[in-house]
């Protein structure tokens, strides 16, 4: 194992999300997946990276009372933020439709909140992403959407899928984060947990 410190530990990472479990597998250590339905509805003073970090809390509270002693669990939350608006899951095709429209060429933030915590500890980090749009026309915005179905991601996009191929001009930050996991500052906060 790469991380001595977790030797003996369970990691648990509570997320439906195969992007986030995709990532997690990445840094080469073993997890387990738990999941289970969470309100997701937030304060509405809540703003930008607020969100997402008020929603990995919540998430894990969700999880901390099954936690064992030798148990750290991560939850995480990832919203995109244009023009001081938050931009959740997508409810249907118009929606998305407008989502991507109000992204093209637009710059917008995405924020990842991420929760570590066992039964004595809890760590709570937030990563920010900056994410420049070209113009996309509506044909490659209906063609994206009726192809890829991104009504689970936030901001109605993967920037692993062909928008991000073709509609992302700059990304100042993680790309992992606007996947939806930070993962190099996970891996920090695990070295040290």
């Amino acid at each position: 194992m790469i991380l001595k410190n977790l030797t003996g530990k369970i990691l648990v990472l509570a997320s439906k999300s195969p992007r986030r479990q995709q990532l997690l597998a990445g840094l080469d250590i073993e997890f387990e997946v738990r999941t289970k339905d969470v309100d997701e509805s937030f304060p509405s003073n809540l703003q930008a990276g607020e969100i997402p970090s008020y929603l990995a809390k919540v998430k894990a509270e969700a999880f901390r009372q099954d936690l064992a002693p030798n148990e750290v669990l991560v939850t995480a939350d990832t919203v995109v933020w244009v023009d001081g608006q938050v931009l959740n899951k997508p409810e249907n095709r118009e929606e998305a439709i407008d989502m991507l429209k109000q992204l093209s060429g637009n710059v917008h933030h995405v924020y990842t909140g991420v929760s570590v915590v066992s039964k004595d500890k809890s760590v709570v980090f937030v990563d920010e992403t900056k994410v420049e749009f070209v113009l996309l026309s509506d044909e490659e915005i209906s063609h994206y959407i009726d192809k890829y179905k991104p009504y689970d991601k936030a901001g109605s996009y993967g920037v692993q899928e062909f928008i991000g191929y073709i509609g992302i001009n700059r990304l100042e930050g993680s790309y992992f984060n606007v996947m939806g996991l930070p993962v190099h500052k996970l891996y920090e906060v695990l070295k040290d947990f």
